[in-house]
């Protein structure tokens, strides 16, 4: 494979960088591929939960697609919790970072802020504040994303739930990150 001449960035060469502008967009266009093959390992979980992450995602996303969601939301409500691998204590932004340029501000949001909306089920067990999401009252997505937590999301640990396998969301997954980017 063709490399770059440089070692430094700032020596680099209109040809270097059309080269990796090219390389880029080829990864790009494989990144629905490279999620949905992580989300086929996402079996193991956080300890004590009945059901793996995988499987909640699922969950919470076939109950989205059963309500008409619309396309990004339920892809969106497939990857809400991708983050807890690798940042578990924002795991919301690290979801919401990913689908950022491929989904709408309202989406966006509501991924982005899911984690602070769920603490209202669990926080004031273990003496956090579970109306922490009460700072976004008069936001105009505040209401959805109260919906996107109760409906779909806390709801979606049980291990008896006729949920949809992944292969399902597949092609939904693939035609959002198809999307030429948003660029507002």
């Amino acid at each position: 494979m063709k490399k770059v001449s440089f070692t430094e960035m700032k020596n680099g060469s209109k040809e270097d960088y059309l080269l990796l502008d090219k390389l880029e967009k080829n990864y790009v266009s494989k990144t629905a591929d490279r999620i949905i093959n992580y989300l086929r390992s996402y079996e193991e979980t956080l300890e004590g939960y009945q059901v793996s992450r995988l499987e909640h995602s699922l969950q919470a996303a076939t109950r989205a697609l059963r309500d008409n969601a619309n396309d990004e939301m339920i892809v969106a409500t497939v990857l809400h919790d991708i983050g807890d691998d690798l940042a578990p204590l924002n795991h919301a932004e690290y979801a919401a970072a990913i689908l950022r340029p491929y989904v709408s501000e309202k989406t966006y949001w509501i991924l982005l802020k899911h984690g602070e909306f769920q603490m209202y089920y669990y926080a004031h067990h273990i003496g956090a504040d579970r109306n922490k999401r009460d700072q976004y009252k008069n936001h105009k997505y505040y209401h959805d994303c109260i919906k996107f937590c109760e409906q779909w999301d806390q709801s979606s640990f049980d291990p008896n739930y006729d949920s949809l396998k992944l292969k399902d969301f597949e092609s939904l997954i693939k035609k959002i990150f198809s999307r030429k980017p948003y660029t507002s």
